[in-house]
This record gives structure tokens, C-alpha cells and sequence, in this order.
């Protein structure tokens, strides 16, 4: 069945770095584009970065510069690379596959400390 499973989560202090990576199985990974969301305690669910199924990157405002999402379709995995992390970055990280979603994972954390 469909499934994703994110790690590399984990507590940095602010300035350090996180890779992230999501493995996915279930469906044809190469063929969709897939995005990292973000979700901070009492916020909503955000769209951190997507990449299309060519390979075509987009970020959201905050994190450009930072942060860079890619994938290896030989291992149908996904990665966000977070460079100079900040407090603000501080969420629940998960992967989704877009434009259809799929049933999300349990996500994984990451907490940056001032």
C-alpha cells in the first residue's frame, strides 16, 4: 500500500543544519511531484518546497536560500536540505505527494534552539 516515512528530524541549535529524507512506496514515485509541508504547534499546514516530477524546484518565501529539496527516483526518496536553520523553523516536517495527496506519515520533528 501507499506509504511515506519521514526522518532525519532532530534538535539543532540555530545556524546548524538538518537533511531530511522521505521514503516513499506504493505508487510510481518518479512520476508525481512530491512537496515537504511544515506544521508549528497551533498553526496550519504549510507548503515548505515542491519539486515536480522534471525535477523543478519552487520554495516558499521564508525558507529560499536556505532550504533545497531534491529526490533520487532509483531509491524513491525524497530530501529537503535545511541549512541555517532558524527558531522559526521549529514544526512537525512531512512529505505528501501533489497533486494528489496520499495518506501522510507521521511526520518528523524538528526543533531549533535560540
Amino acid at each position: 500500500q501507499v506509504q511515506l516515512v519521514e526522518s532525519g528530524g532532530g534538535l539543532v541549535q540555530a545556524g546548524g543544519s538538518l537533511r531530511l529524507s522521505c521514503a516513499a512506496s506504493g505508487f510510481t514515485f518518479s512520476s508525481w511531484g512530491m512537496s515537504w509541508y511544515r506544521q508549528a504547534p497551533g498553526k496550519q499546514r504549510e507548503v515548505v518546497a515542491t519539486i515536480t516530477s522534471g525535477g523543478s524546484t519552487n520554495y516558499r518565501d521564508s525558507v529560499k536560500g536556505r532550504f533545497t529539496i531534491s529526490r533520487d527516483n532509483t531509491k524513491n526518496t525524497l530530501y529537503l536540505q535545511m541549512n541555517s536553520l532558524k527558531p522559526e523553523d521549529t514544526a512537525v516536517y512531512s512529505c505528501n505527494r501533489f497533486p494528489l495527496e496520499v495518506a501522510w506519515g507521521q511526520g518528523t520533528q524538528v526543533t531549533v534552539s535560540s
